[in-house]
């Protein structure tokens, strides 16, 4: 799939008051606006129209616009976050969305996806069942994107506390091929795919996103880095430490569409 157009949204100067498990030191948040903004110079890079949100300092996770919406050819889904310190950031996303498609379908209660649990490989969608997306809203999910003829089937990560979404430990980078963390568990009808398995001290490496010709992946992974290159992959390197500290990653950032 090539993308010609991204939603990001700045990050606040609340920033540092979202949630996270990370356990690190709390992030810079001028930091976090330089690697914000090195983000949104890489995607205008690959090609992409890049529409940037203000910060909104009610909702200090809302740069990580990835968990309001799935997005696919056929259709546009406004997700119900899981935690719910979040879900008012979904209205004005899909705002920013209305320029865009104007058919806009939602998850609703007592239904909770994040986008970050949602892995679009093909014309299937892998729909990862977590803390924040439960089995109401996986099946409301499944069901409309059934109504757009993609199909869909779920994955167990609720007892893998390494993984906050199914998207911290698995990207599809197309040809056949996903990059996963150490230990993901088997993807149920892509057994044939093949599957590059990160070492566990470069696991926060398995997120990251396939935007057109460029795999964007965390920088600080030579290995992963390496490998990409050896199967030809032009490879565009970002520094997301400040978002790490926050749980997220480079796919987190940006709605791609």
């Amino acid at each position: 799939m090539r993308f010609s157009n991204a939603i990001v949204r700045i990050p606040g100067a609340n920033f540092a008051q979202g949630l996270t498990t990370s356990g690190m030191q709390s992030p810079s948040v001028p930091r976090a606006l330089e690697q914000h903004s090195a983000y949104c110079r890489a995607l205008t890079e690959a090609g992409l129209k890049v529409t940037v949100m203000p910060a909104d300092e009610e909702y200090p996770d809302g740069t990580f616009v990835e968990d309001t919406f799935i997005i696919a050819e056929r259709v546009a889904i406004a997700t119900r976050p899981g935690a719910m310190t979040r879900r008012g950031e979904v209205a004005s996303v899909a705002s920013a969305m209305s320029q865009f498609r104007r058919d806009v379908e939602q998850i609703v209660p007592p239904g909770t996806v994040d986008g970050g649990d949602v892995c679009q490989v093909g014309d299937h969608f892998l729909i990862g069942l977590s803390a924040r997306t439960n089995e109401a809203g996986a099946g409301q999910l499944a069901a409309t994107l059934a109504r757009h003829h993609y199909t869909s089937s779920t994955i167990e990560i609720r007892g893998q506390s390494s993984l906050l979404h199914l998207k911290s430990g698995i990207t599809y980078l197309g040809d056949r091929l996903f990059v996963v963390a150490p230990g993901f568990p088997p993807i149920a009808g892509f057994a044939d795919y093949d599957r590059i398995e990160v070492a566990p001290i470069e696991a926060y490496a398995a997120n990251g996103v396939r935007i057109n010709d460029k795999v964007f992946i965390a920088a600080g992974f030579p290995k992963l880095a390496a490998t990409l290159a050896n199967l030809g992959y032009r490879t565009c390197v970002l520094d997301t430490s400040e978002f790490a500290k926050m749980d997220g990653g480079l796919s987190c950032l940006s709605l791609r569409f």
